[in-house]
């Protein structure tokens, strides 16, 4: 009987680690944002025909607004609420903004 406990809690303990291995995966990819929105601010702002600062402004916040939607987005499928929600969002979308 020992042996089929132990058999048992090896087991138990390898899926769990694989779980959580996929699990710290899947979480990168989700803060990572969706949709590569640079290239369309950009257009947008050549059809305006903004220069200079006005150029940065527009960008900035098409991006931003962007990662906003994809941000909360993601957020949603992964059901979070309240601060939670809030965290995540606020997090993904500097990750998102960020230019490094």
């Amino acid at each position: 009987m020992r042996y089929f406990q132990r058999i048992f809690l090896i087991c138990s303990s390898l899926i769990g680690f694989s779980n959580l291995t996929l699990a710290q995966e899947n979480n990168a990819a989700a803060n990572k944002p969706l949709v590569n929105v640079s290239s369309d601010c950009a257009a947008r702002a050549t059809e305006k025909k903004l220069a200079g600062a006005a150029l940065n402004s527009f960008t900035k916040k098409c991006e931003r607004d962007a990662a906003t939607v994809s941000c909360a987005t993601a957020a949603s499928e992964k059901r979070l609420r309240g601060a939670a929600k809030n965290s995540f969002t606020k997090k993904c979308i500097k990750d998102s903004t960020d230019k490094n």
